[in-house]
This record gives structure tokens, C-alpha cells and sequence, in this order.
């Protein structure tokens, strides 16, 4: 019987290999963590601290220095952050140096809501709570706020964050009902009707049109109210 030396040679490297990669994996699980990373990704305005984040892992999991790295349950830990009212997503994981990394995404307000309950509306459309560590410069939302009418302005909103102009413009929407909505903006006197949320491209097509027609002539101080309710017109008052 001939001995495949050649195969004999490839089976004893591979159960060395093996022996490396599990002495390697046992050796790595005995040892502990010596410290914590936590990154925010994106959007750098804080709407949760690292303090917040690190005191939410203690009161969940205690002091986490010099912890076995076998006894971390990450998942755990990626739940228990995103169970933070401020978090959208988060990623715990450990280094290849024995750190604790956090990533954490957090929910991002597109206006904030000024009522009987103050929130924020995020860019989900869903309700945020306001933040103690920063106040995010988004739109104002007042008058009747119910969650049909919050639908529609989030609608608005979505596309107000998508125009350049109307972004760096519009400070204000003011929900007189369900269907009639109203546009306050950050250096006009005037405000603008803007009827229901059916039509938007055509009726914010029509007022920048109308806004820029009127500051070449020099007359938008002049207005008080512009109205865009109107299919295919701006209709103005003056003061």
C-alpha cells in the first residue's frame, strides 16, 4: 500500500492552523476590556453625549473596565442603546486593541413642534423627544397639531429639506387645519398660503418665480400675505 505523504503533510497543516486559530480565539476570549470607544456617525450636533451613552452602559451592565471579553453579550448592548429615545441605530463591537467601540447613529429632527407637548418630528416622520444637550435649528410647527396634520407636514417638510432655497428660508409652518397650511419665512414680512400639501412642485415653482420677480423690483416688503392656493397663480395683498 502506498502511502499519499503529500496528503498527510496537507491534513497536519491544517490541524495546526485549526490549533493556532483556537488557542488564538481562547487566548483573545481571556482577555479584558481596557476601555471604551464610542463614535457618533454623521451628523455631528449631539443630541446624546458620550456621558449619556457611557452612564446608559453602566446602569445597564455596571463598570464595563476590565470586564472578560467572553462575558459581553453585544447585542444586548446594541439593543440597550438603541432603546435611547435619541438613538436610530448603534453598532457595539471590540477592537483588535481590547477597546469597546460604540457607533452610533442618531435620530435627526426636521422640525420642531411647539404645542401643548413640545417634540421634535424626525426625518421618519415619527416624534422625538427634545434634547437637554442641544436644540437643533429645524422649523417651528404651530397651531392644530394632529397626527393627520403632522403627516402633511412632514410631507412639507420633506420637500422643503430638498430645495436649497427653501431650506435656508422657510423658519415657520403654522397648521391652521387639516388642508390649509402656512409658510413663515426668515427675513419676509409676508406669509404664504399654502393651501393643502396636493401640488407642492407646482406651487413652490410658481412662489420662487413670484420671489424673484419681486426682489429684482424691490417690492417684497410691500406684501403682507402670498397666497398659492390658487391652481397655476400667486395671489398677493399688499400692506
Amino acid at each position: 500500500m502506498r502511502i499519499n505523504y503529500d496528503y498527510i503533510k496537507l491534513m497536519a497543516l491544517v490541524l495546526v492552523i485549526m490549533g493556532l486559530y483556537a488557542f488564538s480565539n481562547h487566548r483573545s476570549a481571556q482577555k479584558n476590556v481596557n476601555g471604551i470607544e464610542i463614535e457618533f456617525v454623521g451628523d455631528q450636533n449631539l443630541y446624546i453625549t458620550q456621558g449619556a451613552v457611557n452612564k446608559l452602559l453602566i446602569q445597564k451592565f455596571g463598570s464595563l473596565e476590565n470586564v472578560p471579553k467572553e462575558k459581553l453579550v453585544l447585542n444586548t448592548m446594541e439593543k440597550a442603546l438603541e432603546a435611547n429615545k435619541m438613538v436610530k441605530s448603534a453598532q457595539v463591537y471590540l477592537t483588535i486593541n481590547g477597546k469597546l467601540a460604540s457607533k452610533i447613529v442618531q435620530r435627526k429632527p426636521i422640525g420642531r413642534i411647539e404645542g401643548d407637548s413640545k417634540f421634535y418630528l424626525d426625518d421618519e416622520g415619527k416624534r422625538m423627544p427634545l434634547s437637554t444637550s442641544h436644540s437643533a435649528r429645524v422649523p417651528i410647527i404651530t397651531g392644530r397639531i394632529t397626527g393627520e396634520s403632522l403627516a402633511d407636514v412632514y410631507e412639507i417638510l420633506n420637500y422643503i429639506n430638498k430645495d436649497d432655497f427653501l431650506r435656508k428660508n422657510v423658519i415657520g409652518i403654522h397648521i391652521e387645519s387639516e388642508s390649509k397650511y402656512q409658510l413663515r419665512f426668515r427675513t419676509e414680512r409676508f406669509v404664504v398660503e399654502l393651501g393643502d400639501v396636493e401640488a407642492l412642485q407646482k406651487k413652490f415653482a410658481n412662489f420662487k418665480a413670484f420671489y424673484a420677480k419681486a426682489k429684482k423690483d424691490r417690492a417684497l416688503d410691500q406684501y403682507g400675505m402670498v397666497s398659492l392656493e390658487f391652481n397655476n397663480q400667486v395671489v398677493c395683498t399688499k400692506i
